[in-house]
Formats: structure tokens, sequence, C-alpha cells
């Protein structure tokens, strides 16, 4: 469309809705809030609509099977591959998309429609994930384990540590909205301390690297410490520890596709005890 043809279609739409959309005058053109609302309401409508034209043509047979599939990182990187791998193929004839994303981006989009299925986590710390009305299956729960720098006192002998162990330590930890250093700094309050945190990162690897550089200690989830950097010094919290609870989740629906339960169950297999993808 031209410039000129947009212009007109969003000033008959502010004339319809009797409200400016476009705050006018700005580089680049920023939406106004209403704008926004409507933005958003349209994409979940959008999206309900492209989910109502595939459940009726995989109905009738119509179109092939879809599943729009999203997962955090460290699950991403550790037993959803597996799982896809598997997937493709006994159901070659499923269109799969996979969408790599933190958390607290995924749930908008499994709210508006925008995702079939995805993996997910909660925990007590996380009441905005906890009361989302998804249709969840359990897959595991995922224990934080401690990471410690070369040599620390702590990694000495090869005992299991606990959290008040950690409590006089410098700590590696996550930023003021990331939801794994939520559950963490949760579980360390109530242990009777809040971990004083000298550098903040969402990247697994360079928390990592920053305590193999001898900068401090972290305390992340399992998953991500399956591929650890071989200098650091890995540790099981014994005690109160963080614990997080994997699902999978999709919007909630009385229709549940062929290519969701498919990969429903093929997720719970890889997460058994014993399976190839086991957490250390």
């Amino acid at each position: 469309m031209t410039q000129s043809a947009v212009s007109q279609h969003v000033a008959a739409l502010e004339r319809a809705m009797d409200l400016p959309l476009i705050e006018r005058g700005t580089r680049p053109v920023q939406l106004t809030d209403a704008g926004f609302a409507l933005v958003r309401h349209t994409r979940a409508l959008l999206a309900r609509i492209g989910n109502a034209e595939q459940e009726l043509g995989e109905i009738t047979g119509r179109r092939h099977g879809r599943l729009r599939f999203g997962s955090f990182p460290t699950a991403l990187a550790t037993f959803v591959p597996a799982a896809l791998a598997r997937f493709q193929r006994q159901h070659a004839d499923v269109s799969l998309t996979v969408i790599d994303d933190h958390l607290q981006r995924l749930l908008p989009r499994l709210d508006d429609g925008e995702l079939d299925l995805a993996i997910i986590y909660d925990h007590q710390a996380l009441p905005e994930v906890s009361s989302r009305p998804y249709d969840r299956v359990h897959l595991f729960d995922d224990a934080f384990q401690a990471v410690l720098p070369p040599g620390h006192r702590l990694a000495r002998g090869g005992h299991d540590v606990t959290l008040t162990d950690l409590a006089d330590e410098t700590w590696v930890g996550g930023g003021p909205a990331s939801a794994w250093f939520r559950i963490v700094r949760h579980t360390c309050r109530a242990a009777g301390f809040d971990p004083r945190v000298a550098l903040t990162t969402d990247d697994n690897v360079a928390v990592q690297a920053f305590a193999a550089a001898g900068l401090g200690v972290a305390v992340i989830p399992g998953l991500a410490v399956m591929h650890h950097l071989p200098q650091l010094e890995i540790r099981p919290i014994r005690g109160p520890a963080p614990v997080r609870h994997i699902w999978a989740a999709r919007p909630q629906d009385p229709f549940c596709s062929r290519a969701a339960r498919a990969m429903i169950e093929t997720l719970q297999l890889m997460a058994r005890p014993g399976a190839a993808t086991r957490r250390p």
C-alpha cells in the first residue's frame, strides 16, 4: 500500500473509533494508548479467526495439520530437540513452527492464540503464570543447582551445599524481570537472607562465564547446567532449594488438535526418568 492509502485507512479508523490512534508529529510514528489497545485486541481476533479456519480445515481434510510450538531457551537447548525430531519422524505431514522466547513473552503468545502449544514453567513466586487458565500437562520438576567458581571453598570434598552456605557470597543473578531469578530470590528470602547480587544477566552462558572467572556464585536451573562450562563446580542444593515445575501448556479450548496431542505425548515420553534427555 502507498503511504497516502495507509493514512486514509488510519484516518477512517480514527473517525470510526472517535479516538486518535497515532501520535502525529513524532518520528518514528508512535501509537496512542488507544492505538496500542486496538492492536492488541486485533492481533488476538485475527489469531482466533486463523485458528478457526485451520481447525475447520483439519476436520474436513482440506488442510494439513499445523503446530505452532514455543519454548523457553533452556528447554529448547536440552530435551526439546529430541522430542521435535521424534515428532517430525512420526508426523511428517504436520507443518511445525518453533518459537524460541523467554517465559514472559511466551505467555502473551499463548493468551492471544499465536501458539498452539508451549513449554512453560511456574512456581509460587510467579503467580501471574500459575493463575493463567491454560490446559497443562506436567512434564517434570527442574531443581536448581549451585554454580561455584573453580577452587571455591564450598566445592572441596564434593559435598552438596545449602542456600545458607551461600548467604555471604557475592552472587551473579538475573534482571528485575527475570522469572528464573525471581524463583531464586523467593527461595533465598524464605531461607532468611537476600542474595547480594553484583552482576546481572539473563544469559545462562554469561552467568556461568562470570562464575568461572571468579566473579561470584550463582544458583540456576538444572536444565541450564546440563552443558556447563568445564571449569565450573556444580553442586546440588541440600534442603530447601528452588524448583520450577515444567509444563506443556496450550490455550484452554475443548478442541485439542491431533498435532498438539501427539506433541504432548512425545514430550511426556522424552521427559521420563532414564530418557536420554534427563537432567544431571
